[in-house]
């Protein structure tokens, strides 16, 4: 499938079971629902999807099952997390067998490569697949940036790689990017805080975390920015606002979970060794879920602007 790096395309978290088991029927639940909003594509196995804990057999059978369920009107894309380059490999060409449409890649995991290292390790990925590939760039949460010069390196050799999910937290690095490479590297915004200061700085989309439980909320923020509907985005947004906190946290996949609970789109089961919240930090998130939506917002037909 050709398909452009733009839109919201939400990293989905991955349903389990009461017994731990994949929980298939919440997944495709939860994935109609992203169809319904009017996603532009789906990410499996980040780490709003627990992916270090599921195993190989897991990660293709989401694949497959997203596959079915979108049937064709979006495209599929595999998070790559692994320590080894081997490994890394290893899972985008699994990705392919399965179908995958893209790749979403991260650096090495634990070892903090240096920017050779890590440019190594990508054009070594890229050069074993021929799906498209988008960097995730998270120095806050793996240590590892990837500059400017990097990303010309490696556009100036791996013509699949392609994007770039913006999470440096830097918003101004988005002006950069597209100064730099103008439309040779699409750029979607990693940080729900940060969506619409980045939309409004020429990012393509936003590879979104609470879209797992609004997406019709995600998207229309996404949709009246691209069309210029600056007075209804701002309003929308600024509900939004103590909602997208929930997802810069280190229990962000917690959190994100009991808000899918709380607008029926999936539920609380986490894989050890995390835990469902508990205590003050439970009722703190339960009050933010509980005073947003009783102000929920109506939305006008944002898919006009789509």
């Amino acid at each position: 499938m050709k398909f452009e790096w733009k839109g919201v395309m939400p990293a989905l978290t991955t349903k389990f079971t009461a017994s731990d088991a994949l929980d298939e029927g919440a997944f495709q639940k939860n994935v109609r629902a992203q169809l319904q909003a009017g996603v532009s594509g789906l990410i499996l196995g980040g780490s709003l999807g627990e992916a270090s804990t599921l195993t190989a057999g897991e990660k293709s059978r989401l694949t497959r099952l997203a596959l079915d369920t979108a049937a064709g009107k979006v495209p599929v894309i595999m998070n790559i997390a692994e320590q080894s380059t081997q490994g890394a490999v290893e899972a985008a060409k699994q990705a392919s067998k399965d179908g995958a449409h893209g790749l979403m890649l991260l650096p090495p995991m634990r070892y903090k490569a240096t920017s050779h290292e890590t440019v190594t390790f990508f054009k070594a990925v890229a050069d074993a697949t021929d799906l498209p590939i988008m960097i995730y760039n998270n120095p806050v949460d793996y240590g590892i940036e990837v500059t400017g010069d990097m990303f010309e390196d490696l556009l100036a050799s791996c013509p699949n790689i392609q994007a770039v999910k913006e999470s440096t937290r830097d918003v101004s690095n988005v002006t950069r990017l597209r100064s730099r490479f103008g439309d040779r590297l699409a750029i979607l915004t990693g940080v729900d805080t940060l969506a619409l200061e980045s939309l409004l700085m020429g990012a393509d989309g936003w590879v979104a975390g609470l879209v797992c439980a609004f997406p019709a909320e995600t998207v229309a923020v996404y949709a009246m920015a691209r069309a210029g509907e600056l007075e209804q985005a701002r309003k929308l947004y600024r509900w939004f606002m103590p909602l997208l906190e929930l997802d810069i946290s280190p229990q962000l996949v917690q959190n994100i979970k009991m808000a899918e609970v709380a607008t029926g789109l999936g539920t609380e089961n986490v894989r050890l060794p995390r835990l469902p919240l508990a205590g003050e930090e439970r009722k703190r998130v339960q009050a933010v879920l509980d005073s947003a939506l009783k102000v929920r917002p109506a939305l006008p037909d944002y898919h006009k602007w789509l």
